[in-house]
């Protein structure tokens, strides 16, 4: 009997989508393919609207070990045996109906995916995007995910040690819960997600399964409405407890006896039916699964229920048939259930019984080769407005205005220190965190070597916003730039591509355009794409998300001892390196600045990605040679605040009001130009040293002034230390108290 509307509904198929499964299994589907099929062809699983765009995209470096998709996540070399696999992954739709759980979850499903690896994980980062705070509903949101992040992360043990967050209207009612996660090993330890082998064994361990989370890939697949809190039971719940168990147990696994599995796969969106059919997949192999064999926490579940349950904390594991009591006993030693549901085949057919009875069987390719539908876009017409509208013709600041301006900026949501979120983490367990959370990157140390990684995500969305393809260059060289500011070279990039409907032209043409935009960026800047996710369908009935190509940047540090922080030390040089002060209006397009002053998005953000690569190479080159003390990415707030920054981190002011500031005083202090750095020297040597370095690379350098004192001035503005470090370290929380009106009532397109 042909599907319904509700039941295809339901599993987020079309009815076109329908007629091409009834012509491939040449019959009409039973509830169990049905189901199946639905979840593996959703958007969440099957990217059928942003994979054909995947091409693009640079997958090969000198550093990459691993094929994108082929695995969970990327891995990279680290030399002298070692690796690191790192991957970015949402959690958008859960967390609007249920933050806490929401966001706890992500971040147990990115970790399964590092020690599905056999790696050992080691740094947690996110990436978050809220409504404005001024918003009961939005102070909700962010305070749970906030709890949920830190509560799953600190119970299990992997230290969160960086992320960022944007507030704007565009995210009211659909934030963005975007979880890094990064593990180091051996590269001899790397294990692969394939169930090879036929006649091997197929072992479901952790968890019971239980009704939580069905139905979640497909959910992840559709815009949210004024129903989604009906769908309240798509969200997961977690134990990061019994998660602890499992990792400690892979992870031995992996490190002692890796030879006696074929793979290793997590239990993520869909459940038991993506993690064995694209283990078999990889594998060239099929799959024959007795789902009465599945251990259950409730009572009368289905065959339909258990093979898309999302419930956490589980992993498939393949061993070799001769090794089966030694793995069986291996996880019952960690007091994990371990039982062996199924089998490996030759067949490459996904069979489903729930004992005598089969209720499914198809093959492999037909559940996994999801329909793919190559984005035609159209160019909105808003972008032609916005691009349009000269900001040269905007009044510019009034120098007696500076003071205030400066200290606004400081204490607004957007760029007030992120110490109220960061004081909820543990970024110390593991005793690997050598930079802490605030600066521009995390520094983790490689015990037993001198290396470090440095951690980064990044994306400014409004700059996507004005222009989808430029925004996401410079999103790509934000991220990069925060890596070098630790003294890193950055090596490889996992992405988190949110956007919203890709059914509609104009959001069509975003996708397009900022996967073309990171593409090109990342071939500039040599930071190959090894990992990554998409998240589209990020819409409410009032409007689409921003485009969030979200960055996650990794980056290695050949001597840990060599790492920069952005704190100067008092009577260092502060120098700016990559552009003189002087700004044309055009650099506040997009900027915090010009959106709290204009209400609304204006102007065309611009990038040379070759400067780009030029700056961030002298900046590592310069600290190669001893010349700098600490190093900040000038970016949110302009020049003003960057220095700003620098000095309430290092409890000393500066007085650059002898440099020239050009004639637009707003663009100068808080325009947003890329390809900027602010560097310390420890002295006037070491700053003309820097100068001639700059000048042999065809890079501007500008001497701004020495640490000292306690004001901060920079041109007009003239503030005390004492007031922009309370305007600074005080912001998000007056915020989330409602003491301050932190965004201005605009922002959308």
């Amino acid at each position: 009997m042909p599907a319904d509307d509700h039941t295809l509904a339901q599993v987020a198929m079309s009815r076109a989508e329908y007629t091409l499964l009834v012509d491939l299994l040449d019959r009409e589907p039973t509830d169990v393919e049905l189901g199946m099929v639905g979840a593996l062809w959703s958007e969440h699983c099957g990217y059928k609207h942003s994979r054909p765009l995947f091409h693009l995209f640079p997958t090969e470096g000198p550093f990459v070990l691993t094929k994108v998709g082929e695995e969970n996540a990327g891995a990279i070399d680290l030399g002298d045996g070692w690796c690191a696999v790192f991957k970015m992954e949402s959690h958008n739709h859960p967390s609007a109906i249920e933050p806490y759980e929401g966001a706890a979850t992500g971040v147990g499903g990115i970790l399964r995916d590092i020690f599905a690896m056999g790696m050992r994980p080691v740094a947690l980062l996110d990436s978050l995007r809220f409504g404005p705070l001024a918003d009961a509903r939005n102070r909700h949101l962010f305070s749970g995910v906030v709890a949920g992040i830190g509560g799953y992360g600190n119970c299990i043990g992997v230290p969160t040690v960086g992320g960022e967050v944007q507030f704007d209207p565009s995210y009211s009612g659909n934030p963005l819960v975007n979880a890094m996660a990064v593990g180091v090993g051996r590269r001899e330890h790397l294990l692969s997600a394939r169930a090879g082998g036929p006649g091997n064994p197929l072992v479901l361990v952790g968890a019971d399964t239980g009704r939580d989370g069905i139905h979640g890939a497909t959910f992840a697949s559709v815009e949210l409405d004024a129903g989604s809190d009906e769908r309240r039971p798509a969200v997961q719940v977690g134990n990061p407890f019994l998660e602890k168990l499992l990792m400690e147990a892979c992870v031995e696994l992996a490190e002692q006896h890796g030879d006696w599995i074929e793979g290793l796969q997590d239990l993520g969106a869909a459940g038991l039916t993506s993690s064995a059919v694209e283990a078999a997949a990889r594998a060239g192999t099929g799959i024959d699964i007795d789902i009465s064999r599945v251990p259950r926490r409730e009572q009368g579940m289905t065959a339909y229920e258990v093979m898309l349950s999302e419930s956490q904390e589980r992993m498939l594991v393949i061993p070799k048939r001769e090794h089966l009591d030694e793995v069986l006993a291996h996880f019952r030693k960690w007091e994990l259930h371990a039982d062996v549901i199924g089998v490996v085949t030759d067949d490459g057919m996904a069979t489903v019984r729930d004992g005598d009875r089969v209720v499914a069987r198809l093959r492999i390719e037909v559940i996994t080769d999801a329909p793919q539908y190559p984005p035609a876009g159209r160019r909105p017409e808003s972008l032609d407005r916005m691009q349009g509208e000269d900001l040269a013709a905007h009044p510019d600041l009034a120098p007696e205005r500076a003071s205030e301006a400066l200290l606004d900026l400081l204490g607004c949501e957007n760029i007030a220190s992120r110490r109220w979120i960061f004081r909820q983490y543990d970024h110390q367990v593991l005793n690997n965190t050598v930079v802490r959370p605030g600066g521009d990157a995390a520094v983790i140390r490689l015990k037993g070597s001198p290396r470090a990684l440095a951690l980064a995500t990044d994306c400014n969305a409004r700059f996507l916003a004005l222009d989808p393809r430029i925004g996401a260059q410079m999103a790509v060289a934000e991220a990069a730039r925060n890596v070098v500011a630790t003294g890193a070279l950055p090596a490889a990039v996992t992405d988190c591509l949110n956007f919203g409907n890709p059914e509609k032209p104009e959001v069509a043409y975003q996708l397009e355009e900022a996967i073309g935009g990171l593409s090109e960026a990342c071939r500039a800047l040599g930071t190959p794409v090894v990992s990554g996710n998409a998240s589209l369908y990020n819409e409410t009935p009032t409007g689409q998300i921003y485009p969030t190509p979200s960055i996650g940047m990794l980056g290695i540090l050949d001597n840990v001892d060599r790492h920069l922080t952005a704190t100067p030390r008092p009577g260092n040089t502060l120098v700016l390196l990559g552009a003189t002060p002087a700004q044309p209006a055009s650099t506040l397009a997009g900027s915090e600045y010009q959106v709290r002053t204009l209400g609304r998005l204006a102007g065309r953000p611009a990038i040379d990605l070759a400067l780009e690569a030029r700056v961030q190479l002298l900046v590592r080159e310069a600290n190669a040679a001893g010349m700098l003390t600490a190093a900040h990415d000038c970016a949110d707030g302009g020049l003003a605040v960057t220095v700003a920054e620098m000095c309430i981190s290092a409890g000393h002011g500066i007085d650059v009001s002898a440099v020239e500031l050009g004639s637009r005083l707003d663009a100068a202090l808080f325009g947003e130009a890329p390809s900027r750095f602010v560097v310390a020297t420890a002295d006037d040597a070491d700053a003309e040293r820097l100068r001639l370095l700059a000048e042999a690379s065809g890079i501007e350098s500008t001497m701004l002034g020495r640490v000292a004192g306690r004001r901060v001035r920079i041109g007009p503005a003239d503030v005390p230390l004492s007031a922009a470090a309370d305007r600074y370290e005080h912001g998000l929380e007056r915020a989330l108290a409602g003491e301050t009106a932190a965004h201005p009532a605009g922002g959308r397109v």
